[in-house]
């Protein structure tokens, strides 16, 4: 099991790319899933990854 912050710079490594596909996305979700349900850093990076899906379907 990973900790929270690997998985954390895991996850801002993946997503920093300015040529993120939808792929890198839902690699990073199944990260959190490694987390526990009530981790902070879960909350969080889910909350910004729901962003980040909204602002691609936008464009």
């Amino acid at each position: 099991m990973l900790s929270e912050a690997s998985v954390e710079k895991s996850i801002r490594k993946m997503l920093s790319s300015p040529e993120r596909t939808e792929e890198d996305i839902d690699r990073a979700e199944e990260m959190l899933e490694d987390l526990r349900p009530e981790s902070p850093l879960r909350h969080r990076l889910s909350v910004e990854l729901d962003e980040l899906r909204n602002l691609a379907a936008k464009a």
